[in-house]
């Protein structure tokens, strides 16, 4: 059983690896109960956040009558959902609004050295990604759930600066935030 066959691909360990390197952060925990004949029957929502810290992120909702299995049924989702978010440094390319439901999330991109000024569901998903400096504010509900979901929705929306420049006809670096056009790496 535990011996590998001749020809054979090595796939669990390459996926065990590849576990590993994304940084994996489970947001929120919430308890439910179905009312049945015999009395109430609980059941358990986890709201996992996947990144890999440079520049890939997901978001994933795992629902389990135990714990564990809720947590990684989420992380699977969530690895599955992963998506690109683009950046210059460290921080985003553009000032975002985005509203999901009646949670409203605005991103900023931030000067190098700010850190990451999110709280709670916000902080997760951009910490994921790899952004290390931005600039946030949670607006309208507070459903933990809603506003994951927002910012999410805010970094797909994002738009890469070269691809922008491109399509406008005009140079890359009148596109990017004041701080980041001296540098030449970006």
């Amino acid at each position: 059983m535990g011996r590998r066959r001749e020809g054979e691909p090595r796939r669990r360990r390459d996926q065990e690896e590849e576990i590993e390197e994304l940084d994996e952060r489970v947001v929120h925990i919430a308890r439910t109960a179905k009312v049945i004949k015999g009395g109430r029957r609980f059941a358990f929502r986890a709201l996992v956040v996947v990144g890999d810290n440079k520049g890939n992120v997901g978001i994933g909702v795992g629902k389990s009558r135990q714990v564990p299995d809720a947590i990684r049924k989420g992380a699977e989702r969530a690895r599955k959902n992963m998506k690109p978010v683009p950046m210059v440094g460290t921080t985003i390319p553009h000032e975002i609004t985005v509203q999901y439901s009646a949670a409203k999330v605005m991103l900023r991109p931030a000067s190098p050295g700010t850190g990451v000024i999110a709280g709670g569901g916000v902080r997760a998903v951009l910490e994921a990604a790899g952004i290390k400096d931005i600039l946030t504010k949670s607006l309208g509900s507070s459903n933990i759930l809603n506003v994951v979901k927002a910012t999410m929705m805010a970094l797909e929306q994002l738009k890469d600066p070269a691809v922008e420049a491109e399509r406008r006809g005009v140079p890359v670096k009148r596109l990017l935030p004041f701080w980041a056009r001296g540098q030449e790496d970006v």
